[in-house]
């Protein structure tokens, strides 16, 4: 019985937000409530482990998403994006020109949220496109590749990250092993699945098309990549060093202070501030605009994730999770396959990656203390999961169609195969992966 409720309140939360139109946060409130009431639950646990579920999610996670948010404002508004992006176009030279664009979606990508990316990227795509006379499907499908996979698996992100913490999983690992999947994943739904696609010539609409950035206002190749690739190389650098070195060297405590989520993104931020706006004449009220703007652009993802917190906290507090996770290893089925599965589905059903990562985690999270499994690969494989299949009921499917002037035929044929390729190599990539770690 108590997981028929659970499949139910899941099967509502999906009525709730793709039918009844309701805001993803107001319904997970509302599906929490009505969960707690159908396990028997009195009312003042009931709300009180709402609180509790939304303070403990975004107690960790608030800074690092609002950090996140800023840094990426600062790399894209700065021209940083546009810079590198040139810089790989000029050192791969014309015939590699999708690689130039994936590469730069995946260095952009990492800081950038994934709304925010697409919409100041996509105008880039299409000044390439009119400057080499190549369809703007076939040379956007790689960079958006690379903008979904940073979005669905790696850290800062919010769905990872908060994956991170609820899996106890150790961040800096987290980042290593996703870009190590993140490689395949990005070059089979990129440049290999793009060269099907020549056929889509289609002119993208020209209300989209943006005035690029004189080469001479951006900032300088070495300092735009040092500021967006900050954060993965505090987090990269630290988690080694905290393998090689003892546990009691004062090395080893200082590499998990500059390790710390927080300490990383606080620094990338500064660090922007300084390369992307100080040291090129911005002025303090410009860069303080961008950083408001920021807040604003993660607002919505914020209360989203607290929403998810309140779910899982239930599932927790009502001992639901603990009954889900013997009945789920009853499945014999491997871990990493059934939390892609369980995120996989519900990403169908609901259309938002986040919410089907962080609606799994609740669910599967119990199976890590009793299968073994690795928590680092679990961040991953959820994350791959709530990628699959983008269609009608996603919001990124909608801006594809839009910015790229194509049917919703055409659209499935090409932006929904490249989210279902990078998932399922995310999941194959996990079960590889964990035959060696």
């Amino acid at each position: 019985m108590p997981l028929l409720i659970v499949i139910a309140a899941i099967i509502l939360l999906v009525v709730l937000v793709t039918w009844c139109k309701i805001n993803t946060f107001l319904s997970f409130l509302i599906v929490s409530l009505l969960m707690g009431l159908a396990l028997h639950m009195k009312i003042g646990d009931i709300t009180q482990s709402i609180q509790t579920g939304i303070g403990k999610t975004l107690g960790s996670l608030i800074v690092v998403i609002v950090f996140g948010s800023m840094l990426g404002k600062l790399v894209a508004e700065s021209g940083a994006g546009q810079r590198i992006a040139g810089g790989l176009m000029k050192l791969l030279g014309p015939r590699y020109i999708q690689w130039s664009l994936m590469l730069t979606g995946f260095i952009v990508g990492i800081p950038l949220f994934y709304n925010i990316g697409f919409v100041l990227m996509v105008p880039l795509i299409f000044t390439v496109a009119a400057q080499t006379k190549l369809p703007a499907v076939y040379l956007g499908i790689p960079m958006l590749a690379s903008l979904s996979v940073t979005h669905g698996y790696l850290p800062p992100h919010p769905s990872p990250t908060a994956l991170v913490q609820q899996f106890h999983a150790n961040m800096g690992l987290t980042l290593l092993y996703g870009i190590l999947l993140a490689i395949p994943a990005i070059i089979l739904a990129g440049p290999v699945f793009s060269r099907y696609l020549k056929q889509y010539t289609r002119e993208p609409g020209k209300m989209f098309v943006a005035a690029a950035m004189p080469e001479d206002q951006q900032p300088g190749m070495m300092a735009s990549l040092f500021a967006a690739m900050l954060p993965v190389l505090l987090l990269a650098v630290t988690a080694l060093l905290k393998v090689w070195i003892p546990a009691d060297q004062p090395l080893y405590h200082w590499a998990s202070w500059l390790g710390d989520p927080l300490i990383v993104m606080l620094l990338a931020v500064l660090n922007g501030m300084y390369l992307l706006g100080i040291r090129r004449g911005m002025t303090s009220k410009k860069i303080l605009g961008l950083m408001d703007d920021a807040v604003k652009d993660v607002a919505v993802i914020i209360l989203i994730i607290g929403g998810s917190g309140a779910l899982t906290q239930l599932l927790h507090d009502s001992k639901v999770s603990e009954y889900i996770a013997v009945t789920l290893q009853n499945m014999h089925m491997h871990p990493l396959l059934l939390a892609w599965g369980i995120a996989a589905i519900i990403r169908v059903c609901i259309g938002s990656a986040t919410v089907a990562g962080l609606t799994t985690a609740g669910i599967v999270a119990p199976l890590i203390a009793t299968s073994g499994v690795n928590p680092n690969l679990m961040v991953l494989a959820t994350g791959a999961g709530s990628l699959m299949f983008s269609h009608v009921n996603d919001a990124g499917f909608w801006m594809f169609k839009e910015y790229f002037n194509l049917s919703v035929k055409d659209t499935i044929k090409t932006w929904s195969v490249m989210e279902t390729i990078v998932s399922v190599t995310g999941l194959i990539g996990s079960l590889l992966l964990s035959m060696v770690v």
